[in-house]
């Protein structure tokens, strides 16, 4: 999907990718996303079928691969920004401009759908702006590189997993809060206490600033970080260049965007 920057989805139901391949969002307003349903919905030109409550997301990727979510801005939505569940991989959410909400994103259905070990994400580019709280983002099972993003704001944390995620932060910058009790990047949801400590969570080239920490665990497994790795991480300290255009770019129809 790619259109102009003036494009808003807003005040309803917003987008749900289900079962299917190679998708690209970009250049979109997404924002005030309502649950909506039960309804009947039209899946191609020549079927229409039952689908159940949508929770209110900004995007939802179920079932899904080769999903592309590039350049939008997305902000205050009924439950998360970008979810994606049920067995989705092959994800990138790169360059997006993300403000004013609590669960930013969810990626994995639940601890015990283990269907997700399959999962790979790259989170790459993107600015974690005004207003978020938590969930940038929250894993379960799978590979995760989160990689070159600015975090400007968080009130709880930055990065949150259960279940034995791998996440591999690479050259992010994360600027915590003032608040001393929330200046840890990252939080872990662990059914058997200490577990946590064999999962691999790196951060490597990161620049931690106003007292940020990262916590790491697990013993550096080689073949993990390689499925966590899907491009070079540039120097932390050119993030705020690299995220400078997040969001929706201001392109005009004849001018050179």
């Amino acid at each position: 999907m790619a259109v102009g920057s003036n494009v808003h989805i807003a005040n309803g139901g917003c987008i749900t990718i289900q079962f299917v391949t190679n998708v690209i969002i970009h250049g979109l307003h997404i924002h005030d996303c309502k649950p909506t349903g039960n309804a009947m919905v039209r899946s191609s030109p020549s079927h229409y079928g039952w689908r159940t409550m949508a929770d209110g997301d900004a995007i939802s990727i179920f079932g899904s691969s080769h999903i592309w979510v590039d350049h939008n801005s997305l902000s205050n939505c009924a439950d998360g920004l970008v979810d994606a569940v049920m067995g989705s991989t092959a994800i990138t959410v790169s360059n997006n401009h993300f403000t004013h909400h609590n669960e930013v994103m969810l990626l994995g259905h639940s601890d015990s759908y283990t269907r997700d070990k399959q999962m790979q994400v790259t989170i790459a580019y993107n600015h974690f702006g005004e207003g978020l709280i938590q969930r940038m983002p929250r894993c379960r099972h799978g590979y995760f590189h989160v990689v070159n993003n600015d975090y400007t704001h968080w009130e709880m944390y930055a990065i949150g997993g259960s279940a034995e995620p791998t996440i591999n932060s690479q050259g992010n910058r994360y600027n915590a809060p003032a608040n001393p009790f929330a200046k840890e990047v990252t939080k872990r949801v662990d059914t058997a206490p200490g577990n946590w400590k064999n999962w691999n969570w790196r951060s490597e080239g990161d620049l931690l600033a106003n007292g940020a920490y990262f916590t790491p665990s697990g013993a550096g497994a080689s073949a993990s970080y390689a499925r966590a790795s899907s491009l070079g991480a540039k120097s932390s300290s050119m993030v705020g260049a690299m995220t400078a255009n997040s969001g929706v770019l201001g392109c005009r129809r004849g001018h050179q965007c």
